[in-house]
């Protein structure tokens, strides 16, 4: 065989004897191969194109043909919207049953009754407790006005218990500097008694004599009982003795009641009167008694 009559075996190796043979037998076998596995496989399979393509080399260069185009897939057929299915007409509601409706317009009702009884009950309560704390304030205030009026009532007596106080160091002042006036006077008296005023038969160791004149008891008399205001009747003429003590310049430092008159009302006019009177005039001498003993009736 020549190039020219087998010029695909132009570079191939030379044949090898017996290759028909086994090319022959390899073929029949893959031929029944090939049927067994069709016939195992052909209701799982679907038909498909075998496409192939192959290259050949030959001393003069040739051309490829064209690769084998499948026609395009032919469009599918549109599908129509399917109409819908009417929906089927619920059934009727059922009728109500009016047992059922009074038992839950009874429930309703007892919840209503619940709800406004709490309501009253709540009420009441706040109620209570306002009333408690009214109660409780005007506890407190009546118990601060107390506790004011009581303060009020003990500083007043403080204040009256001081001015006593201050009344009696004020008389005990002018006993003490009568005192020390009589001291001085007897010192002077002590030094000589020149100028004595007393008569031939005196028998004192004084300048002057230290009792008050005839007229003076009724000058205080006369001074003090216009003061006496008494709008009730006295039965008799009792008589009131009250022993008054004087400062220096006339002023009253005290008095009290030395011989009642029987009469409580009478004796507390008297010593209003002189409490009124405040000062005594002098004698006539210029000097004031320190301790004097008056007489008050009524019809005098």
């Amino acid at each position: 065989m020549n190039a020219k009559a087998a010029p695909h075996l132009e570079f191939a190796p030379p044949p090898q004897p017996g290759a028909g043979r086994a090319w022959l037998t390899a073929g029949l076998v893959h031929a029944l191969l090939f049927l067994a596995l069709g016939l195992a496989t052909a209701w799982k399979t679907q038909p498909q194109t075998v496409q192939a393509q192959a290259e050949l080399w030959s001393a003069t260069p040739q051309e490829a043909a064209p690769k084998l185009q499948e026609p395009p897939p032919e469009p599918e057929p549109e599908l129509k919207p399917a109409t819908p299915k009417a929906k089927p007409t619920p059934p009727p509601p059922p009728a109500p049953d009016p047992a059922i409706e009074r038992r839950e317009a009874q429930i309703a009702l007892d919840k209503q009754k619940q709800l406004e009884k709490k309501k009253e009950t709540e009420k009441a309560e706040k109620e209570k407790v306002a009333k408690a704390k009214a109660e409780q304030q005007r506890l407190q205030r009546e118990k601060e006005e107390k506790a004011a009026k009581e303060k009020a009532e003990k500083d007043k007596a403080a204040k009256e218990r001081e001015k006593e106080r201050d009344k009696k160091k004020a008389a005990e002042k002018a006993d003490a500097a009568r005192a020390d006036a009589l001291r001085q006077e007897n010192l002077k008296r002590m030094q000589g008694m020149a100028g004595a005023s007393g008569g031939e038969n005196a028998t004192g160791s004084a300048l002057k004599s230290s009792s008050p004149s005839a007229s003076y008891a009724g000058r205080l008399v006369g001074r003090i009982k216009p003061n006496i205001t008494y709008p009730g009747d006295v039965v008799g003429n009792p008589r009131a003795e009250v022993e008054v003590r004087v400062s220096s310049d006339g002023t009253i430092t005290s008095r009290r009641i030395v011989q009642s008159s029987g009469n409580k009302a009478w004796d507390d006019a008297v010593l209003r009167a002189i409490d009124k009177t405040e000062i005594l005039p002098k004698d006539t001498d210029g000097r004031v008694p320190p301790i004097i003993i008056l007489g008050f009736r009524p019809q005098d």
